[in-house]
């Protein structure tokens, strides 16, 4: 039944009364404007809310379905792919990523392994001439200019966030191997088979339904990025050589998120659409069987998503960071609900995740950016209000 407190629609299991509490107060006190969260437990979901306009500008209600660009959110799903293939044998994770895509051997980087990509340790996170939106959209010109990059260092001997490379170099390995393109395989393996509302490459059908995603604010509409008080990590932010503002700054102009372009390519390190059921769903089914099921992640696969991959100063990020195998670890930069989590943020709130140990999967999108890249105070109010109840 459909619970309606403070304008917030939707459940919480007994015993989770705090989470929608917890979503409650961000439209009172943390300037929420349209989001929704979910929560899965031991496979069966316990939190589904939402509350809002499904447009930043205001209008129309959020709705339950309303789907939401996640952002970099999105990198968690590349990265299940290519542990999907490498899981079926299809993709291993210690051979050079020239094994599958000759090309990428270019200008020293032979040597760089599927591995060093899945953990921000290949070396390329920026490039020389940042491409154009309409440029970037191209998989096959995105790719090409990817793997004639030089790298920025010795690959895996360090780590920096790949900000919007990660989807070029994720997608071309996605479809080296299977030959589709990542967004159709993500789409036909993981997606369909767990009917889950989530897309890289937003499908016509889709698109032409009135009022099914939302529309996002714009990333420089809050003022830039939420940075800590230290004056290396202010000072790479602002500064257009750093490798930071490179990272960040390899699309040039900032792409129009919604637009229906946009929308349609698939960009598995930024784009990805989905509802927070869909996201909670996706992490609940890496872990374990959803409602009886589906499991995509074998254990062992589990383990090596998890397993700390990368850590210490981030070479992008400018503050020391975590990462397995395509996930972002508990501590640090972004705290997740306990030392086993894994999972990702989006830039501006999106976040999704699984805590194997507490049998939670966590799922989160909004449309109101907010001035971070990993710990968002709205997503983080959530997750404690989920860690007190456990």
């Amino acid at each position: 039944m459909d619970d309606v407190i403070g304008g917030v629609h939707g459940t919480a299991a007994a015993g989770f009364e705090a989470v929608r509490d917890a979503f409650v107060r961000n439209f009172a006190e943390r300037g929420e404007r349209g989001a929704a969260v979910a929560v899965y437990r031991e496979g069966r979901r316990v939190v589904d809310l939402w509350g809002g306009t499904k447009d930043v500008e205001g209008g129309a209600p959020w709705e339950h379905g309303t789907a939401q660009v996640v952002r970099s959110a999105t990198k968690g799903v590349a990265a299940a792919a290519l542990l999907l293939l490498h899981q079926r044998g299809e993709l291993d994770l210690d051979a050079p990523v020239g094994a599958y895509w000759p090309e990428f051997k270019a200008r020293g980087k032979e040597h760089v392994l599927v591995r060093h990509v899945l953990a921000h340790r290949a070396g390329v996170p920026a490039l020389d001439r940042p491409l154009t939106p309409a440029e970037a959209l191209d998989p096959d010109l995105a790719a090409a200019v990817v793997a004639a990059q030089a790298p920025f260092w010795e690959p895996g001997t360090g780590h920096g966030y790949h900000a919007h490379t990660y989807g070029w170099l994720t997608g071309e390995l996605v479809r080296r191997v299977t030959g589709r393109p990542a967004g159709e395989w993500i789409a036909a393996e993981i997606a369909r088979p767990l009917g889950l509302d989530l897309w890289v490459g937003l499908p016509e059908a889709e698109a032409a339904r009135a009022g099914r995603v939302g529309r996002i604010e714009p990333p420089d509409a809050a003022g830039g990025l939420r940075v800590r008080p230290k004056r290396n990590v202010a000072d790479a932010y602002a500064d257009p050589e750093s490798l930071t503002r490179r990272a960040f700054g390899a699309i040039e102009p900032t792409p129009d998120e919604n637009d229906p372009a946009y929308r349609a390519a698939a960009l598995p390190a930024s784009n990805g659409i989905a509802t927070a059921d869909a996201l909670a769903r996706f992490y609940a089914a890496l872990t374990g069987e959803v409602d009886g099921g589906t499991r995509l992640f074998t254990p062992e696969t589990v383990e090596a998503a998890r397993t700390e991959a990368a850590a210490g100063p981030d070479r992008v990020l400018v503050v020391n960071t975590r990462f397995g195998l395509g996930y972002m670890l508990h501590g640090g930069a972004s705290p997740l609900l306990g030392p086993g989590s894994f999972g990702h943020p989006g830039r501006g709130g999106a976040l999704g995740f699984a805590d194997p140990e507490s049998g939670v999967a966590f799922g989160y999108v909004t449309n109101g950016m907010a001035k971070g890249v990993t710990a968002d105070p709205r997503a983080q109010a959530l997750v404690r209000a989920v860690r007190s109840v456990l």
